[in-house]
């Protein structure tokens, strides 16, 4: 089939929010659709809107990008730069070819749209998960050795829109929470505890209590992302481990810009909390019980709020920036680093900090 064909002036040309192009390595690719997912802000790639990226994908001071990265990119490939003393590009055409899950596309069709995740070539190449199905029935269904799915479920892949989770009536929108429905659900539970503690009549202890909970919270923020949710290690070797580690946090590895199941739905986290409120109740009296509770939900809605905002938004510098990269750096360069998320305390004193370029 023929090759599509762009000008350097047509891809100059797009370099707007409605429409992004971006050259790499002669190749034209649209990536209009990815720049509201973009892991390091939208900001970064409308910054090189109509130009080539070929060398700053490289620059290890600016950001060196992981394999991940560069088979999305793949999956929006529209054409190629033509060939002229003008754009000072390959005088010899080339087929445009998608090498996303190691395997051959032509790109050039006249019918082609930018896509994401090319979902018949990811299940041709891994015989991993089908992300056009429902993705737990899989799962529980697979017949994978520990190393293949630690392997797979931690190589990300990328859709614009949720996955099928359950794929069952009941259990599907269970598995979907958007970020507002955090604090929405959880802040009358805070005012709730926070009440009755102060109540009591020790407003101070009831304050110190509260602080003592977000603190709290900090440790079990880091204590659950590093020992429950990354418990790779000592992962029982069989399909039933692998389907629990999958639907409580595997998945987020394997699709990490998944805006419906970014934050833990409150069915999940009831589950979780309880034993540690009942803990809470028997460590402390109770104006200071209700007030450790308190805090620590308060953090826990703090944590998840800010998890989102890293992922989905255009961050403040301050703070905000930094600890955006270090929690991209996790998902997309070390996967056993880095477990803070609202902060690197925990990890500088565990020594689980992690270090990246970019």
């Amino acid at each position: 089939m023929a090759v599509k064909f762009y000008t350097r002036d047509e891809v100059v040309s797009h370099n707007t929010p409605e429409s992004c192009w971006v050259l790499y390595k002669g190749n034209v690719y649209d990536v209009t659709e990815f720049i509201q997912d973009h892991p390091g802000g939208d900001d970064l790639i409308l910054d090189y809107g109509g130009k080539d990226v070929t060398a700053i994908m490289k620059d290890e001071l600016e950001h060196e990008h992981s394999e991940a990265a560069y088979e999305i990119l793949e999956e929006y490939c529209i054409g190629v730069l033509a060939p002229s003393s003008d754009n000072k590009a390959s005088t010899t055409p080339k087929t445009t070819t998608a090498t996303l899950n190691g395997a051959d596309e032509d790109y050039a069709r006249p019918d082609f749209h930018p896509s994401v995740t090319d979902l018949a070539l990811d299940i041709k190449k891994h015989q991993f998960l089908d992300l056009r199905k429902p993705l737990i029935p899989q799962m529980m269904r697979g017949n994978f050795t520990k190393e293949f799915y630690l392997e797979q479920v931690h190589k990300p892949r990328y859709l614009p829109e949720p996955a099928q989770f359950f794929g069952h009536w009941l259990l599907e929108p269970l598995s979907k929470t958007a970020w507002w429905v955090i604090p929405v659900f959880w802040l009358p539970v805070v005012a709730y505890h926070f009440k009755v503690s102060f109540d009591s009549g020790m407003p101070l202890a009831s304050v110190l209590s509260f602080g003592l909970g977000i603190a709290i919270w900090t440790l079990l923020e880091y204590g659950l992302h590093r020992f429950l949710f990354h418990v790779d290690d000592y992962l029982p070797d069989n399909q039933i481990a692998f389907t629990l580690h999958f639907t409580l946090h595997g998945f987020h590895h394997y699709l990490p810009m998944d805006r419906l199941r970014l934050v833990m739905p409150p069915t999940l986290n009831v589950f979780i909390s309880y034993p540690l409120t009942r803990l809470g109740h028997a460590l402390f009296p109770p104006v200071i019980a209700y007030g450790v509770i308190a805090g620590g939900f308060f953090g826990y809605v703090l944590y998840d709020c800010v998890h989102y905002y890293l992922h989905h938004a255009k961050v403040f510098e301050f703070h905000f920036k930094e600890m955006k990269k270090y929690h991209m750096a996790h998902h997309y360069k070390n996967f056993d680093l880095g477990y803070g998320i609202t902060s690197k305390v925990w990890d500088y004193i565990f020594g689980t900090v992690l270090k990246y370029k970019g």
